[in-house]
Order: C-alpha cells, then sequence, then structure tokens
C-alpha cells in the first residue's frame, strides 16, 4: 500500500441477518483516501452512507473485503482490538455533538486522551490549545449546557484532534446548526484540510460537499460516482 494512502477498501460488504431475511448494505465497496483529502460521502437516505461510516471509524466491521486504515488490517479484529483503533487512529464529530452535559468543554476534549492514557498534565494542555484553535478560548469551563449549537460543535470538532489521529470521520456536521453556524463549521473543515488534516465527511448538504477536494456518491450500497469537488 502507498504510503500516503490513509483508507484501502477493497471489495466491501455488509450484510445484515435478520434472521428471517438478509439485508446487503453494501455491495462491494472499493474507496482509497489519501493523505490530506477532504472527502465528501453522499446519498440518498438508505444509500449505504451510514453503513460505510460505521465500517470506516472502526464501529463496525464488513462481512467480507478489506480494509485497511494507516496501513492496520482492521477486517476480522475484535471488538476490544476495534475499539484500541478507533481511539487511537479516528476522530469524530456527529451532528448531534455527542458531548458529555454535566462536564466543561475542556473536560469533553480531554475523555479520549483519559481512555490514550495521556497524563492529567499533557490533556489539560491539548484540550486548552485545541479549544483556543477552534475559537472558544474564553469557553473552557462551559458546559454544553452554556454553549450554542455551533460552540459545542466546535468543542466536538476539538475534541475529534484529541489523539492526533490519522482521519476525521464527521456525520452530518451541520446538520443540526443554522446556516451561519453551518458555515463556520464548513470553515473551520476547509482550514483543518489545508493543514494537512485528512476529513471524510458525510453528508447531505450541497455547500458542505462543495468544499470538498473529492466527492464520492453512494447509491444502493455502490459508489455510483467520484470526482473532484469544487475546492
Amino acid at each position: 500500500m502507498a504510503n500516503d494512502t490513509i483508507i484501502k477498501m477493497a471489495e466491501v460488504r455488509k450484510v445484515y441477518d435478520t434472521g428471517k431475511v438478509k439485508v446487503e448494505a453494501l455491495k462491494g465497496i472499493d474507496l482509497d483516501v489519501k493523505k490530506g483529502e477532504m472527502v465528501a460521502i453522499v446519498g440518498p437516505s438508505g444509500s449505504g452512507k451510514s453503513t460505510l461510516m460505521n465500517l470506516l471509524g472502526c464501529l463496525d466491521t464488513a462481512s467480507s473485503g478489506v480494509y485497511e486504515l494507516g496501513g492496520e488490517n482492521v477486517a476480522g479484529v475484535s471488538r476490544d482490538q476495534l475499539a484500541e483503533i478507533r481511539n487511537r487512529r479516528v476522530g469524530f464529530v456527529f451532528q448531534n455533538f455527542n458531548l458529555l452535559p454535566h462536564i466543561s468543554a475542556q473536560e469533553n476534549v480531554e475523555m479520549p486522551m483519559l481512555f490514550g492514557g495521556k497524563s492529567p498534565k499533557e490533556r489539560r494542555a491539548r484540550a486548552a490549545e485545541l479549544l483556543t484553535r477552534v475559537g472558544l478560548g474564553e469557553r473552557l469551563d462551559h458546559k454544553p449546557t452554556e454553549l450554542s449549537g455551533g460552540q459545542m460543535q466546535r468543542v466536538a470538532i476539538a475534541r475529534s484532534l484529541a489523539m492526533d489521529p490519522d482521519i476525521v470521520l464527521a456525520d452530518e456536521p451541520t446538520g443540526n446548526l443554522d446556516s451561519t453556524s453551518g458555515s463556520d463549521i464548513m470553515s473551520i473543515f476547509t482550514d483543518l484540510w489545508k493543514q494537512g488534516r485528512t476529513l471524510v465527511i458525510i453528508t447531505h448538504d450541497p455547500a458542505l460537499a462543495k468544499r470538498a477536494s473529492r466527492v464520492v456518491e453512494v447509491r444502493d450500497g455502490r459508489i455510483t460516482a467520484d470526482h473532484a469537488g469544487a475546492a
């Protein structure tokens, strides 16, 4: 595998077996993502986008096929191994933020580092640095309930970078935001990409997809188009 290839999927299939019926959600996905790309994955509801995101983020494993993340074979590993790979290699940004409501912004950003074995001093310094980078240096002690939706998503972005992951995986990151906050979040993603980050963004938002360097279209469990974005 080329050194600059972060994600390599070959003939990846995912079948859900309910006992009475088998549903093939992904039907042979071939996808390579190189370091420093900002890839938008788009498609209608039921297309397989969410299933693909779960596999890319090591939240689930494929039924068959090859998936290598940062040169590491993810197929067939145990749940514990999958969790360790996920914490080390993937930073997540979700539509619903997924922040812990009763702790501060800084403590939320520290959480992946807590599981990653970083010292308290390292965690505090890294979290403060990341929150400052996303424009929340004055909000370190604020709890999510004291922040706007756009600010909560900034905390989530800072948290996604805590372990310096191979990829940042965002699932509909502007879906719960007003247009102004959504535009601000898109600008942060663009800045991260320009700084060399590898981003994979699942989105229904055409404006966000246009900001990507590459757009991958998924329909009926297959990639139907893969082309350069407007970025």
